[in-house]
């Protein structure tokens, strides 16, 4: 029962006591009534103004959030926000019939006004997304202009709530005034009402109004405070104190929801945070396993309920090395074949789910029964990679929030690893000789620099070869010829050296290679192997013999620590008196030895 109910009842029994005592009451109750018209008024436009600019901050959200993912469920949502926006603006009209005065209309006017300027920025850059333009369509949402606009609203209705507060206080004083005034007449005539006006003040003002608004004000306290974990219990009361009660839950749970609002954008913007910081450093790794170990680093971080695996494309094209692997033991095989991902396999990112058994599962997961999801890595018409992504409890799955910055990352580590391969091809096309694949004369001048500016605490040997009578095989065959010639001795040269030293095309049909750590007996042994080799080729080229090759090779050494500068020089003499003493043989340039 209304609280308001039970007081007439005893208005009533006081006006059967004495009429002029009855005269009184009913005064102060139109007072009192004026008072809670007054509070009435101010929270009908209180709440208007609130619910304005939280619909325009929803109606925001859902705009921005259409633009940022594109999931249509954010565009209805707008739309609905839109038109509920609209019937406030409708009932904002309407204030004058809710008691507002020609000044807080007016001041309604300006909020309308301010939230018709947002929603045409908003409807425009809905338009302009769905026509293409993504760049244009975040900038109206996240732009300056938007910014000033929402401030600008946001300090409308600060200013409306204000001024209706204010309005309400001076409503309140002289309602307040007038009851005092009847409530002193009142007070004179309390002779024969005083037993029962105290005992209906007993039950209506201790029992159903000071205890309950005793521990309301507690919770009020708690959530003024922003502390919205304090329990409102929902009062079945069909009176004023059961409506401030369900008033003070609507406020709690809308508080709760905007502290999660918060808390998600506080979230996403570390999220974009550290994936910036993981973008800068991939950009700048110089190989691939230093990628890898960059982006185990970084993704605990970003995803900390998230284990995952980074895959790389090796020398085969159809099989993929394990390059790095956060909050998981690597995977058992550490290769996989291409054919064992469904997401390779469809260009696009897979999740499997056996447990929901949406779709198909991936046969390279280490735990076939649990959720997880694959990424290509493809960038500029290459797929060099997968990056595979799964709970780090069995109950964790990849959100489609999660998804979305996935995605994002897998992207940007494509193109980093796709750029570092292209830095690999270009290095050895730089570095390397195109027809045998040895390192070119320019390796041959960075080693010597090297050896120039820290001499090796080791004897160093250096051969140069020359393929005896190459202008022949030019001539007699064909250019073509020559050059199958130079690339099978150079295959036969490369097995022959092995680990012992590094080979090098230094122009033409001559070869030379550095032996580190050899002395001029062993390299002499070596070149001797290389020239008997040699001669034993049988090379044809288009169904004709191309005949016996021999070679040619002049020896150097530099003694432990010793300057390097005439290495190449000695060599190249050792060379020539190899030439000059008929050819196929090797001289070394100090113990002058020559085999034919």
């Amino acid at each position: 029962m209304k609280i308001n109910t039970i007081t007439n009842w005893a208005y009533g029994l006081t006006v059967v006591l004495t009429a002029l005592s009855g005269a009184a009451f009913i005064a102060s109750i139109n007072s009192s009534a004026k008072e809670r018209d007054a509070v009435q008024t101010h929270l009908i436009l209180n709440e208007l103004g609130e619910e304005l600019a939280i619909g325009a901050e929803l109606r925001t959200d859902e705009a921005r959030l259409y633009v940022m993912r594109g999931d249509p469920s954010h565009l209805d949502a707008f739309t609905r926000a839109d038109q509920a926006e609209a019937e406030l603006e409708a009932s904002a009209q309407e204030a004058g019939s809710l008691g507002a005065t020609s000044e807080e209309i007016a001041f309604l006017q300006r909020i309308v006004a301010d939230l018709d300027t947002l929603e045409a920025l908003e409807q425009e850059a809905v338009s302009t997304y769905q026509s293409g333009d993504t760049t244009r369509a975040r900038d109206l949402l996240f732009g300056a202009q938007h910014y000033q606009f929402h401030l600008k609203l946001i300090d409308d209705v600060t200013q409306f709530r204000r001024m209706v507060q204010n309005r309400t206080d001076r409503d309140l004083q002289a309602a307040h005034q007038r009851s005092d005034w009847f409530e002193f007449i009142a007070q004179i005539m309390l002779g024969l009402t005083a037993t029962v006006f105290l005992g209906v003040l007993y039950f209506v003002l201790r029992r159903r109004v000071a205890v309950p608004l005793a521990r309301m004000a507690g919770i009020v306290k708690r959530l003024a405070s922003q502390d919205y974990e304090v329990e409102v219990p929902l009062d079945g009361r069909r009176d004023e104190i059961g409506e401030l009660n369900r008033a003070v839950h609507v406020f709690r749970k809308n508080g709760l929801e905007r502290e999660q609002l918060d808390a998600e954008r506080r979230r996403d913007i570390k999220i974009k945070d550290l994936i910036l910081k993981l973008m800068h450093r991939v950009q700048a790794c110089q190989s691939l396993d230093e990628l890898g170990a960059v982006i185990a680093r970084y993704a605990p971080q970003i995803f900390p309920d998230l284990a995952g695996v980074l895959y790389v494309r090796g020398d085969s094209q159809r099989m993929l090395h394990c390059a790095s692997c956060w909050q998981t033991d690597p995977p058992e095989p550490e290769d996989i074949d291409c054919e064992e991902c469904w997401a390779l396999r469809r260009g696009r990112a897979h999740r499997s789910n056996s447990g929901a058994k949406e779709d198909v599962v991936c046969s390279h997961l280490a735990d076939p029964s649990s959720s997880a999801l694959c990424i290509p890595l493809a960038a500029q018409g290459e797929t060099i990679g997968l990056m595979s992504f799964s709970g780090v409890h069995a109950e964790t799955e990849v959100t489609r929030e999660d998804r979305v910055y996935l995605e994002l990352i897998a992207e940007n580590v494509a193109l980093a690893a796709v750029n570092l391969n292209l830095r690999n091809r270009l290095s050895q096309m730089v570095d390397r000789d195109p027809l045998t694949g040895l390192l070119n004369r320019r390796s041959l001048d960075v080693a010597f620099g090297t050896y120039a500016c820290t001499p090796p605490p080791f004897p160093t040997a250096c051969l140069i070869i020359d393929i005896d009578h190459f202008k022949r095989i030019n001539d007699g065959f064909g250019h073509e010829a020559g050059d199958e010639v130079i690339k099978s001795f150079a295959g036969l040269l490369a097995a022959a050296v092995g680990d012992r030293g590094t080979c090098y095309r230094f122009g033409g049909e001559e070869f030379v290679v550095l032996l580190p750590g050899q002395d001029g007996r062993a390299a002499f042994e070596l070149a001797e192997n290389i020239r008997s080799r040699t001669a034993d080729m049988a090379l044809s080229y288009r169904g004709q013999s191309l005949g016996r090759i021999t070679i040619s090779a002049g020896l150097a050494v530099a003694p432990s620590g010793g300057s390097m500068e005439t290495l190449l020089s000695r060599a190249d003499s050792a060379l020539l008196q190899a030439k000059s003493a008929g050819r196929d043989r090797t001289v070394h340039e100090t113990l002058e030895l020559a085999l034919s």
